[in-house]
């Protein structure tokens, strides 16, 4: 296994970052129960009175995210609560580039930064192992 070369270390920090900003912006209008969150969310099906919880759950997983020890946990929890908005976007037939895969390019955000930032992840993927 290779050890992280400052560029990656780097540009896993500022994917990582770009993603915590985006996701804890979105965790924010939840808790904040902002009017366009609001709409956002009965259109999509979902009652009000889940939109809180969404963001608590939100929250908590991208502090998990953002803390080095729970990292991977944290980016485990994302990959869940973007898994349920791609289900919710194809449930309601909302253009697939634009809303259905948005929440991948989202995870592949957070995954890429965490393995770009984490050493030790390099070493599950085949590139990372030594022949």
């Amino acid at each position: 296994m290779q050890p992280s070369s400052k560029t990656q270390i780097v540009v896993g920090r500022v994917l990582s970052g770009v993603a915590i900003a985006f996701l804890t912006f979105d965790s924010i209008g939840k808790l904040l129960r902002v009017q366009p969150v609001i709409e956002g969310t009965v259109q999509l099906g979902y009652p009000t009175s889940i939109i809180v919880p969404l963001g608590v759950i939100l929250l908590s997983s991208v502090l998990a995210y953002a803390i080095p020890r729970t990292s991977v946990i944290g980016a485990l929890l994302l990959t869940g609560y973007l898994g349920g908005a791609v289900a919710t976007h194809a449930r309601m037939s909302d253009p697939l580039l634009s809303h259905t895969l948005f929440p991948i390019y989202v995870a592949v955000i957070v995954w890429a930064g965490l393995v770009l930032r984490d050493t030790r992840l390099r070493i599950l993927l085949p590139a990372g192992r030594a022949s």
